[in-house]
C-alpha cells in the first residue's frame, strides 16, 4: 500500500529531499511524496528477468539504447516524478535533456522508446495516474505487466487473470494491446523479441 506524506512540494523540493541511500521507494504524485510498497520477491523476478532480456536484445541489435539502474521520468510542467519498473532509454536524445546529467530526470517522450511497470498493491496508478502521463509524455509504448491480477476487472477481465497490456502511442493516443497464457508478447519498439505472457510471468521459469 502506498502512504502519502503530508505537504505538497515541487519537484525540485522533491529531488533534494529524496536520500542518497533511501531503502525506501518513493515517488513524486502531483506534488505529493508517496511512499511506495516493498516489491515482493515475483515482483522483483519479472523485472530483472525482462531487463536481461531486453539488454541481450539491446546489445545484439546494437541499438543506441539501454537500461538505467535507476532513472526518474518526471512529466513536464508537473510536480510528478516517478521510479518506473524498467526504462528503456535512446542513448542519442538525452543531449536535449536538461535535468539527465545532474540529476538522471527524464521529460521527453523520445528519450523513452519503452517503459514498462510491474504491477503492485498500487495498480490504479498504474492503469490510471502513469498511463496518463506517459501518454501526454508521448512516450511511444508502455508495458502493464499484471502477473498477480490485481487491476480492475475492466483491464483484466471477469474473472481476472494474469494480463499484460501494451499501450502503443497512435495519433497521440495509446492503443492497447492485452496478452495472456501462451500468447507472444507483440511490441513495435522490439519486433524481435519472442516472449509470450506466461514466461514473463514466471521470469522465464518455465
Amino acid at each position: 500500500m502506498t502512504q502519502a506524506l503530508p505537504k505538497l512540494v515541487t519537484f525540485e523540493e522533491f529531488i533534494n529531499w529524496l536520500p542518497e541511500n533511501f531503502r525506501e521507494r518513493y515517488e513524486l504524485h502531483n506534488g505529493n511524496i508517496v511512499e511506495m510498497a516493498q516489491p515482493v520477491g515475483e515482483h522483483e523476478e519479472v523485472k530483472g528477468f525482462l531487463t536481461v532480456k531486453l539488454s541481450a536484445l539491446i546489445d545484439r541489435l546494437n541499438l543506441r539504447y539501454f537500461i538505467p539502474n535507476q532513472a526518474i521520468v518526471k512529466p513536464p510542467g508537473k510536480d510528478s516524478g516517478y521510479f518506473p519498473d524498467v526504462l528503456v532509454l535512446n542513448r542519442a536524445n538525452l543531449v536535449n535533456e536538461e535535468l539527465w546529467k545532474k540529476e538522471s530526470t527524464l521529460s521527453l517522450g523520445a528519450s523513452i522508446p519503452l517503459v514498462i511497470e510491474v504491477v503492485s498493491t498500487n495498480w490504479r496508478d498504474d492503469y490510471h495516474l502513469k498511463y496518463a502521463d506517459y501518454e501526454e509524455m508521448g512516450i511511444p509504448e508502455y508495458w502493464i505487466i499484471d502477473y498477480a491480477a490485481l487491476g480492475g476487472r475492466n483491464f483484466i477481465g471477469n474473472p481476472k487473470q494474469q494480463t499484460i497490456s501494451v499501450c502503443n502511442l497512435v495519433d497521440g493516443e495509446y492503443q492497447i494491446s492485452k496478452f495472456q497464457g501462451s500468447e507472444i508478447i507483440v511490441s513495435h519498439t522490439f519486433p524481435e523479441l519472442n516472449l509470450t505472457a506466461n514466461q514473463i510471468f514466471t521470469a522465464g521459469v518455465v
